[in-house]
């Protein structure tokens, strides 16, 4: 949700989508739409392979849908579903494209929300990281993370008006054909959804 919603409102600015398949349980079905938004839109769509986060890496995301916890992410076992530096490493490769391709900045679509389970979404993280970029880069490549400040209601609620079918989006952790609607990210989905008044269509196991 939060990262079609930010391609759709920064679409004039965005030259170039990049989807980092990483192994975990989620990654087919959001990569298949993350092609079919960029598609739409026609802007460029890149799958970036990184078998190494699977292979090397300890998350339940990569462990297979029974490892996902279910519940709220205030939830301890919540934490669980961490990928270690996740956001760190795909800004460094995606820092690096930029400026391959003489563009100014690496956008990303982590919010309020996310803070207090995931440390790479934090605002002090992405300002640090952000600052590393620039002085690791001829050009002064940064980070654009609009949503840092505002919440996944609040994002659901700038979709609605650019008019975004979010059936047309994935969440789930445990990557079935239909949402689990039990774990962390399908809660908040439902709760997004539902507090931002758009009627929630997405297809979710009995």
């Amino acid at each position: 949700m939060d990262s079609v919603t930010l391609l759709y409102e920064y679409r004039d600015r965005v030259a170039l989508a990049v989807t980092f398949d990483y192994g975990s349980n989620h990654n087919r079905r959001e990569a298949a739409f993350a092609k079919l938004h960029c598609e739409r839109l026609g802007i460029e769509h890149l799958l970036i392979p990184l078998n190494f986060i699977h292979d090397y890496f300890k998350s339940s995301l990569l462990e297979g849908a029974d490892a996902i916890p279910e519940g709220h992410y205030a939830a301890e076992n919540m934490k669980s579903t961490v990928v270690p530096f996740r956001n760190g490493i795909m800004l460094s490769i995606a820092c690096g494209i930029a400026e391959s391709r003489g563009l100014k900045n690496v956008m990303i679509a982590n919010h309020f929300g996310d803070h207090s389970i995931y440390p790479d979404c934090r605002a002090a993280f992405v300002e640090a990281m952000s600052k590393a970029m620039s002085e690791g880069t001829y050009d002064g490549v940064k980070v654009f993370a609009p949503y840092t400040g505002i919440s996944k209601t609040d994002i659901a609620r700038h979709g609605a008006t650019l008019g975004i079918d979010y059936t047309e989006t994935y969440s789930c952790y445990k990557g079935g054909a239909k949402h689990c609607g039990k774990c962390g990210t399908c809660v908040e989905r439902k709760e997004a959804l539902h507090d931002a008044g758009i009627d929630d269509r997405t297809e979710y196991e009995a």
